[in-house]
């Protein structure tokens, strides 16, 4: 099976923000690891993942500000803000961080804004937040989510936002169809919080790529193979630029290593949080 279901994880947690509730699952004993799901689903994108490494590790899977049982912002905010403030809370960093697409964004600025409370860093599907595709297909998905989202057409927005299941060169049918649909739920329950037109008070990180020569902690980057090759060579930029940084590809996914080929995703995260 390539998405785990009906897992039993321990009830959902709550940790009372500035500005709201923000909510993690946690499981598993031993060195932290936190878990940083992709954008407009929650921390579910890792329920093939989460046990697996649960078993040597604590692991603490969160929503992020704004997705599944977080609360919305209702001024302005930065992701490794928010981050950092779980962590303080919960006494226990520095963490291991694992992130995809989003996450992987929300990881690189966790990297520049709070390294004391970073000890690694996977970097899956991604690499800063001032990365921009120039890839045509890529470009495409984008400008038809932003004309679907604004519109409040949710339907024309889930197609074109789960053609990122496939990618660039396989189609639908490629797919094992258990993980768009779960994408698909994750989805619509994190737009449910929303409304067209309602302003985006997310602060991004600035002049990212100048300061990742600072970053010495481990840093692996994790891409699917069959991804977009901007997304592929931005990911190997990031490893070359850090101090201790190296890349790895995993064949036969797209975006979301983690839901199409969990066990080889969490054995190289293994891997890497071994070495640490």
């Amino acid at each position: 099976m390539t998405v785990a279901s009906e897992l039993k994880y321990p009830a959902m947690n709550h940790f009372a923000s500035a500005d709201g509730d923000l909510a993690y699952r946690e499981a598993g004993t031993g060195d932290l690891v936190v878990l940083l799901h992709s954008g407009f689903v929650d921390h579910r994108v890792f329920d093939a993942v989460l046990p697996a490494l649960a078993s040597a590790h604590r692991v603490v899977a969160a929503d992020i500000r704004g997705h599944g049982a977080s609360a919305n912002a209702s001024k302005p905010f930065r992701w490794a803000d928010d981050l950092a403030d779980l962590l303080r809370h919960l006494d226990a960093g520095p963490a291991a961080l694992v992130g995809v697409s989003m996450g992987g964004i929300v990881v690189t600025d966790m990297l520049l804004e709070h390294p004391e409370l970073v000890r690694g860093a996977v970097v899956a599907g991604a690499s800063t937040g001032e990365f921009e595709d120039s890839d045509p297909w890529h470009r495409a998905i984008q400008a038809e989510t932003a004309r679907a989202l604004a519109a409040g057409d949710i339907e024309s927005w889930l197609t074109a936002f789960l053609g990122y299941v496939p990618g660039p060169h396989r189609s639908p049918a490629d797919v094992d169809p258990a993980v768009p649909r779960r994408l698909r739920e994750m989805a619509l329950h994190t737009l449910a919080k929303h409304t067209p037109g309602e302003p985006n008070l997310h602060v991004p990180v600035t002049d990212t790529w100048a300061r990742l020569p600072q970053v010495g902690v481990p840093v692996l980057t994790l891409n699917g193979a069959l991804d977009t090759p901007d997304v592929i060579a931005a990911a190997q930029r990031l490893a070359d630029t850090v101090q201790n940084g190296r890349s790895v590809l995993v064949e036969g996914t797209a975006h979301y290593p983690n839901m199409e080929r969990p066990e080889e995703f969490t054995a190289v995260v293994e891997e890497f949080l071994r070495t640490l």
